[in-house]
């Protein structure tokens, strides 16, 4: 994962997102082109905006000059809606004249694909980044600004959409069209701050756009639409950099389906997508991944409205319906949510206004006839906002009328803009426009939620957001930085040719990382294999040793639990038969004799090298039903004892090595550093290997975890450097005869 360049920030953006002056090229008066929706779109914009066409001096009342250069000023940004033929000489004059940013509509870039494409893309580049002019796009439907009414874009009629009081909601989308529709949301009450669309992000991204939006003053809550970033380490701390600021990212991502058909060797390379590298990045990184989205908006809004964090623990919710109450704490238990008990003083208020057949508990159904005289309501829902034990309270609303339904929105408004408590609508009903739902969308205070599953979600990533402590940038330690890698001499070592490593091998590397392997043997027949056996006592296990046979249990090519020599001598034999008809082709370099690591349960480590996040790590269920049960979670690299620690805490194992049914714990800490010595060996081996799994692991009480099994394949480029290695550096490391690591 690496940092190609350091973001941008407001100070880099400003001209271009927040400018005083707007200069448009290709300014029109022909109805419908996107040189006059551009002027339209500004019309309400605070500065000052000029038309650039050589053909005009005023169209639509905006002063139009042949070219940038005749302007009477420098503006700080220029639109540019001219083809693509006409914009680069554009982009050069600006660049020249000092203007701070350019926006980009014209297509034909790197999105057209070909050499012409790709040259058009890399000249804009070079220019933009020699003058310092920050570019939006190419291929960009443009930005706005709904603080200033800057709608630089050619949508139709954004200009008027913005018109109404700016939110603290921003959007960043790589999709112009998807971003665009989510800004529609303006239409039932909805507001924003900005909206920055990327097209080919030839100069900025989104991670700079991120960046940006965490020091602007007016934006609270930031949205991201994703469908693919080029530099995951940008990303993040983009992320990171908001969480600092107190505003959380929400992303939605696009493009999640698993098209690659590499031919893996692991169980690591079929377990772990790029989908499952992204969840992990924002999950490191501190995002909020909504995974469906037409619960975007609803969950940057809650967030939006509810900036502080919890004051109580759990959820209170007040229904009128007890159905509706049932099915909303049913999916606050799903979301780990806490419905505690009423207070005292909250069931004493309730008491007084609910009839005998409701439901004083939480959640409390106060019935029908509650709406009989609406101001109980209000009384109600302000005691359930002012009991302590709740850190959010939920109303469902189901059945909707104008006298009950509108007139309960309005108390909902009024209480929640009076509460610390934030306060959530579910509306419950299919009438999804009818009275009191346009009022809750507009209100600053309150949220309204069209699921209840999505609701309790909401507030659940909400508390955990909230209580999340750790926004320092991701990064090694400065010992990790100073350390050698223990891998690189090994590696040279290995004979020219070399991409499968041979189980001894990979394991050798491994020991040099602190991570426990079993003792073993080299050996080539039963007469070898039995003497080996008395020297090293029993039990044992024997494996073949092929540099073809990477799953050596699918082949016959592993026993276990032999206790005398005659059983191994008998092992040996038995599986050089068995090999000739399962793996006929297979090159046999020998066998080894391995002590048994003891009982325990086993997990799989594994490393997924992914272009975007660098080195991650897989941590599951380990054993020969690792593909079968896919139990298995993605981390990112590096890892630390703290971050190790919380892995294993999300395995399905956990309860097993937290200790089960009156047993000991095992060592946790063992663990978790077995874990972190594995990250360090995964990011060493990024760009030197495509795949590297210890499994299983066995975690064992006497001696902690032990890698019983290792897989690693080398990248051709590797493979092609130790061809050119010299003869004295390729000797076969297991060419020796007893292999004694110092940690077995």
């Amino acid at each position: 994962m690496t940092h190609h360049r350091p973001l941008y920030g407001r100070e880099d953006l400003r001209r271009l997102i927040e400018p005083q002056t707007i200069a448009v090229v290709g300014a029109s008066s022909t109805e419908g082109s996107f040189g006059r929706r551009t002027l339209e779109n500004l019309a309400h914009f605070g500065g000052t905006v000029y038309g650039i066409n050589p053909k005009y001096s005023d169209i639509l009342g905006y002063q139009t000059f042949p070219s940038l250069s005749d302007l009477p000023e420098t503006p700080d940004c220029v639109i540019v809606g001219v083809g693509q033929k006409l914009a680069e000489s554009v982009i050069k004059e600006a660049a020249e004249l000092g203007i701070g940013g350019a926006i980009l509509y014209a297509s034909g870039y790197r999105e057209a694909g070909g050499a012409d494409g790709e040259a058009a893309q890399q000249r804009l580049l070079d220019t933009t980044q020699r003058a310092g002019l920050r570019l939006a796009g190419p291929n960009c439907v443009g930005l706005v600004n709904a603080n200033s009414g800057a709608g630089m874009n050619f949508m139709t009629d954004c200009g008027e959409m913005i018109q109404g009081d700016a939110g603290r909601i921003s959007l960043v989308s790589q999709s112009g069209a998807l971003g665009y529709a989510l800004l529609q949301g303006l239409h039932r009450g909805l507001s924003f701050s900005k909206f920055l669309a990327c097209g080919n992000s030839v100069d900025i991204d989104v991670a700079d756009y991120v960046s940006y939006l965490a020091e602007d003053p007016d934006t609270s809550t930031i949205v991201c639409l994703l469908e693919g970033i080029s530099d995951g380490g940008r990303f993040i701390e983009a992320i990171r950099k908001a969480g600092r600021a107190g505003k959380p990212v929400i992303v939605y991502k696009a493009a999640n389906g698993e098209a690659s058909s590499r031919a893996a060797l692991s169980h690591t390379g079929t377990l772990a997508g790029s989908a499952d590298a992204y969840r992990a990045a924002f999950k490191r990184a501190g995002a909020i991944l909504v995974e469906d989205f037409e619960a975007l908006m609803e969950v940057a809004a809650f967030f939006d409205r509810n900036s502080e964090g919890p004051t109580g623990e759990g959820v209170g919710i007040m229904a009128t319906s007890g159905g509706a109450g049932v099915i909303c704490a049913d999916k606050a238990e799903e979301n780990g949510l806490l419905l505690p008990p009423l207070a005292d003083a909250t069931t004493s208020v309730l008491n007084d206004v609910v009839p005998g057949f409701g439901s004083l508990a939480n959640p409390a159904d106060l019935t029908a006839e509650v709406l009989k005289n609406v101001e109980t309501f209000k009384t109600s829902l302000t005691a359930f906002c002012d009991d302590p034990a709740f850190g959010a309270v939920v109303v469902p609303l189901t059945f909707v009328h104008e006298a009950t339904t509108g007139v309960r929105a309005r108390y909902l408004a009024e209480v929640a803009a009076e509460s610390t408590t934030p306060l959530a609508a579910v509306w419950m009903n299919e009438w999804l426009e009818g009275p009191g739902s346009q009022d809750l969308d507009g209100d600053a205070s309150v949220a309204i939620f069209r699921s209840p599953a999505r609701c309790m979600w909401t507030i659940r990533q909400w508390m955990d957001w909230h209580a999340r402590t750790d926004w320092s940038p991701l990064a090694e330690s400065a010992a990790d930085r100073g350390r050698e890698s223990p891998a690189a001499g090994l590696l040279a070592a290995l004979p020219a040719g070399t991409t499968a490593l041979t189980e001894s091998a990979a394991k050798k590397i491994v020991a040099s990382y602190g991570i426990r392997v079993p003792g073993e043997r080299a050996v080539h027949g039963p007469d070898d294999a039995a003497a080996a056996a008395e020297a090293m006592g029993f039990p044992l296990v024997l494996k073949v040793v092929s540099p073809d046979i990477l799953h050596k249990s699918e082949v016959g090519g592993v026993r276990v639990g032999l206790n005398s020599a005659e059983e191994v001598r008998e092992a040996i034999s038995t599986m050089a038969a068995r090999l000739v008809s399962e793996a006929p082709n297979a090159r046999i370099e020998g066998y080894s004799l391995q002590t048994m690591a003891g009982e325990g349960p086993e997990i799989l480590l594994g490393a997924r090298f992914d272009p975007v996040f660098g080195p991650l790590i897989l941590l599951g269920s380990g054993g020969v039903w690792v593909e079968i049960l896919r139990d298995v979670k993605v981390y990112l690299t590096p890892m630390d004892r703290a971050t190790a620690r919380a892995a294993v805490a999300e395995m399905t194992l956990a309860g097993v090595l937290n200790g089960a049914r009156g047993e000991d714990a095992y060592d946790i800490d063992a663990i978790a550093d077995a874990i972190v010595a594995f990250s360090r060996l995964a990011r060493d081996l990024d760009g030197v290997a495509t795949e590297v799994e210890l499994n299983p692991v066995r975690i064992t009480r006497d001696r902690g975890p032990v890698a019983v099994d290792a897989l690693m394949v080398l990248t051709a480029e590797q493979e092609h450097t130790r061809q050119n290695q010299t003869d004295a550096a390729s000797a076969d490391v297991e060419a020796e005869g007893v292999v004694q690591w110092a940690n077995a």
